[in-house]
């Protein structure tokens, strides 16, 4: 038994913060600074009414409405988000009822980043390969800039908000998910965090708000990122990532086709690209106008690599980020 992708779509709210407004309020990064430092013009910015099950609802129903695909198809929702509506219940559960799921479906949440959509794949093909499973629909739905400080200007130049949803299948499809190869060092939690709003902090505390050398305001209501050890973390892992999701799927570099990385920002995407040594015609952007949206970059960039036509062959899935966490896989795009 095989699993295979069927469909993507995805889903951005209205409300755009683009590089002009970012200038206005931080006068002392240019227009042209932002866009060359992230290779990012705009991002969607969810309202205070949107949550995560709302960008994933709609995902999902752009989904169902673009690939003639019925809600009764689906008999598993698995839900990849760290904005979760609520501690509980679910999310995935919030959304099968919205969505008209049948309840006989199974719907779970998992908590991960940017390594969520490779994880996601891996989870659904052992779900229909164990015949758990027949149609697996994969959300990814994240609302980050619900924890980013208003005067943290290096976060909220880089990140977005955004849904996508993806229905795995055990019949034929656009592509066989190959296998994958995943990875984890929580040395690095520290590095990329919300402190408060969980058990351990829930009492959040009254320290006041810190700003650092380059004028980015932190608190533990808020995330953080370290972004120099998250560079150092990805510079390492990275390449040795894709050595061994080609060795685990028996493949070379030459058997590659296109590489689609998880979209953190323009500059450590060139920085991976050239130290691995990848063709820049093999190697997919798309975050211009969406920003990094956590664990939806590669399935939002994976939606526009299948319109351009250059998903054939195969594809190499990269997430990596937050945890730290990280998975590589390979995709295997059927013949038009």
């Amino acid at each position: 038994m095989e699993a295979h992708i069927k469909a993507i779509s995805y889903f951005l709210p209205e409300q755009k913060l683009d590089n002009k407004k970012l200038n206005s309020l931080f006068p002392e990064w240019s227009v042209d600074k932002i866009s060359a430092k992230t290779g990012i013009f705009e991002r969607r910015i969810t309202n205070e009414q949107t949550f995560s099950s709302d960008l994933g609802v709609k995902a999902a129903e752009k989904l169902f409405s673009e690939h003639d695909i019925s809600p009764l198809e689906i008999d598993y929702i698995l839900f990849c988000t760290q904005s979760p509506d609520y501690f509980l219940p679910t999310t995935a559960c919030l959304v099968q009822d919205r969505l008209g799921i049948p309840t006989s479906a199974g719907a779970l949440d998992y908590n991960l980043g940017c390594s969520g959509f490779v994880y996601g794949l891996g989870l659904a093909k052992g779900l229909i390969l164990a015949e758990e499973a027949t149609n697996v629909l994969l959300i990814t739905a994240e609302t980050y800039s619900k924890f980013i400080h208003p005067n943290d200007k290096s976060n909220r130049t880089i990140f977005g908000d955004a849904a996508a949803a993806t229905l795995i299948s055990n019949e034929p499809g656009i592509a066989k998910i190959g296998k994958s190869n995943v990875g984890t060092d929580g040395k690095g939690a520290e590095n990329l965090i919300v402190k408060n709003g969980g058990l351990r902090n829930r009492q959040q505390n009254d320290r006041e708000a810190l700003t650092d050398e380059y004028g980015n305001t932190h608190h533990d209501d808020f995330l953080f990122m370290n972004g120099s050890e998250i560079f150092n973390f990805t510079s390492e892992m990275v390449p040795a990532l894709v050595e061994t999701t080609l060795k685990r799927n028996k493949l070379d570099t030459e058997d590659i086709d296109l590489y689609i990385f998880h979209q953190a920002n323009k500059f450590m995407l060139n920085h991976l690209r050239k130290k691995i040594k990848i063709d820049e015609n093999k190697f997919y952007y798309f975050l211009e106008n969406c920003g990094n949206t956590v664990s939806s970059t590669i399935p939002i960039a994976l939606y526009h690599a299948i319109l351009d036509k250059r998903a054939k062959g195969n594809v190499l899935l990269a997430g990596f980020g937050v945890g730290y966490s990280w998975g590589g896989l390979i995709l295997e795009f059927v013949p038009n």
